[in-house]
């Protein structure tokens, strides 16, 4: 397959071409190749791109014209949400249960027609990257200790590159978003980017950016000293009712 972008060589190291150059139509196509390494993936990150493709596909790079941010301390919880999950006995963690978590992440949803993006080889990258300190799965377990949902994403300086989050009990994957704002407010890191946005992540608080505003806030923040290695114990343990009381609503 051949498409209208650049196709990258074999260098991990090579800079991407500028995301300014991605395509209108589709939105955000930058180019294509390349492969999976860590080096090419923190580049990507570092430069405003992530992968997505299809198992059918040539591995394609990614930075829209319009990015789904989250302000970390802009998450948003519906009154119903909040009162439902309040006397839960759920509780958040961080860098647990990363395989699971990514392994959720890739299982196909319901009502949900063809492949996952989160391909085997996707799922190995990822697992390098949290091997290596740099991804990072936010985790939620019921009162019985079973893993019901989270996210996983990759840290950049202080910007939480989010990726992709499940929930295999309703309400699971919010709570993991809205403790890991919590926890990147705390530290001091503004921004959480969501990449595209969609209506589960409006109705939290998600804002939208021109791609040249969110380069330029990463920018300024993708040098910042970050968090490499496990996040298990600077995160903590957190209760739902916690994240909860200190949640807008």
């Amino acid at each position: 397959m051949r498409l209208p972008v650049p196709w990258l060589g074999p260098d991990p190291e090579a800079p991407f071409p500028p995301p300014e150059r991605a395509l209108a139509e589709p939105d955000g196509l930058l180019a294509a190749g390349g492969d999976l390494s860590p080096a090419r993936f923190l580049n990507a990150y570092r430069s405003g791109i992530f992968p997505w493709f299809s198992e059918d596909e040539p591995i394609l790079w990614w930075s829209p014209s319009r990015r789904a941010v989250f302000r970390t301390d802009g998450v948003h919880l519906s009154t119903r949400l909040r009162r439902r999950l309040r006397h839960s006995g759920w509780q958040v963690r961080a860098d647990t249960a990363f395989a699971e978590v990514v392994a959720g992440c890739a299982a196909p949803r319901a009502g949900q027609s063809g492949g996952t993006w989160i391909t085997a080889g996707m799922q190995a990258a990822y697992r390098e990257l949290h091997r290596l300190g740099h991804a990072h799965s936010i985790e939620v377990f019921d009162a019985d200790g079973r893993l019901v949902g989270g996210l996983f994403g990759i840290a950049v300086g202080h910007v939480f590159c989010g990726d992709s989050m499940y929930s295999a009990a309703s309400g699971a994957s919010t709570l993991a978003l809205a403790a890991l704002c919590r926890c990147l407010h705390g530290w001091g890191w503004p921004l959480l980017d969501a990449q595209v946005p969609n209506a589960h992540t409006r109705r939290l608080g998600v804002e939208t950016w021109p791609r040249a505003d969110y380069l330029a806030a990463l920018a300024r923040l993708r040098d910042a000293p970050g968090r490499t290695g496990p996040w298990t114990q600077a995160f903590g343990t957190l209760p739902a009712a916690e994240v909860i009381a200190s949640t807008p609503g």
